[in-house]
């Protein structure tokens, strides 16, 4: 099924409605849907480059209000919520989240946690599920949704512009590794400068 849904993505990407048809993937994506919007993004930027930050605006708003709905899923569907992230595998490292929350370390952690989700290849849906499970500030969550996935597609729409076919043998090779490496870097650049600023204001 996985390769299937993956196909028709391409396929899509190629149609003549091809925004819509991202935008459309791109916030079921956030909320349910297993195959990511990169998968259409780069066939698009490389066939009209010129679209390049139009397709990159449509695939982060979407993606973010997506994960809105995502919040909204677990915040008010408990069991279809659940549901979701059991499928994904997730439902036991939930299970101690909303009390590690309550002091500032939990919600730093989470904050490290939820711009992964939304940079690197981590579901990022169950993440957005388990937002609103747990209760976290849905500000805090659309903020750093905008950030991370931003950021995401941003690098994704600009290096498929840049380099073309190049980039997509890239991804597809080393793709997932090359995202969650560069985002556990900026994670630790920015607690590193959060525990330097801490120390000395």
């Amino acid at each position: 099924m996985f390769n299937t849904l993956y196909k028709k993505c391409l396929d899509l990407a190629a149609h003549k409605s091809s925004k819509y048809y991202l935008a459309l993937v791109s916030f079921i994506e956030s909320s349910f849907f297993p195959i990511p919007p990169d998968v259409m993004v780069i066939p698009m930027v490389i066939s009209k480059k010129n679209d390049f930050f139009k397709i990159f605006l449509i695939t982060t708003i979407f993606s973010v209000l997506g994960g809105i709905l995502g919040y909204f899923i677990g915040a008010f569907f408990f069991e279809l919520g659940m549901e979701i992230v059991s499928l994904y595998g997730y439902e036991d490292k939930l299970t101690n989240l909303k009390n590690n929350l309550i002091n500032s370390e939990g919600f730093y952690a989470w904050l490290s946690i939820l711009f992964l989700a939304g940079f690197t290849p981590l579901p990022y849906k169950v993440f957005t599920i388990a937002s609103g499970l747990i209760g976290f500030n849905i500000l805090i969550f659309i903020f750093i949704s905008l950030i991370s996935r931003g950021l995401r597609f941003f690098i994704v729409s600009y290096l498929s512009y840049k380099f073309g076919d190049l980039f997509t043998q890239f991804m597809n090779k080393h793709g997932s590794k090359w995202f969650t490496i560069v985002g556990i870097l900026i994670v630790a650049i920015v607690i590193f400068v959060y525990l330097i600023f801490k120390f000395y204001v």
